[in-house]
């Protein structure tokens, strides 16, 4: 099923009423996307839409990051939308990425976000954000490579 950028069903949770046009556009590129986009992805996909320049992706992913709406994914240097329907948070967010199909489960632990506190609280470390990807095979690679 296709969808348009502007069509959110399905990602009720990663919407927010008060986006800029851009921000709308490159929010529903990543939210309909099977894989992580680069920020020149997003470009190539929404030319038709009146996004010509590389800053106005930036400018709008940068203000998604910013407010949880999207995460970078750092070793790829590509984006996807928030997963998490109880997103928005600043604490620890990890990633597992296949690098077989490419799917991305965007998921928290408290267990590992409070030892990493801990030890930055130890050594007087301020956190400004915490980001780990787990690179390998998603369980649908492993059982199709059996």
């Amino acid at each position: 099923m296709a969808h348009s950028h502007e069509d959110h069903s399905g990602h009720d949770h990663v919407w927010a009423p008060d986006l800029t046009k851009n921000q709308g556009l490159v929010l529903g590129t990543l939210a309909h996307s099977e894989a992580p986009l680069s920020a020149y992805d997003i470009l190539d996909r929404l030319r038709g839409d009146g996004l010509k320049a590389p800053l106005q992706v930036y400018r709008a992913l940068d203000k998604l990051v910013e407010r949880g709406l999207a995460h970078r994914l750092e070793s790829l240097n590509a984006f996807v939308a928030c997963a998490d329907e109880h997103c928005h948070r600043k604490g620890m967010i990890a990633f597992a990425i296949c690098e077989s199909c490419g799917k991305v489960d965007e998921f928290a632990d408290t267990v590992i976000e409070e030892r990493l506190g801990d030890w930055a609280l130890a050594k007087g470390f301020k956190v400004a954000r915490t980001t780990m990807e787990m690179r390998g095979q998603c369980a649908a690679c492993i059982a199709r490579a059996s």
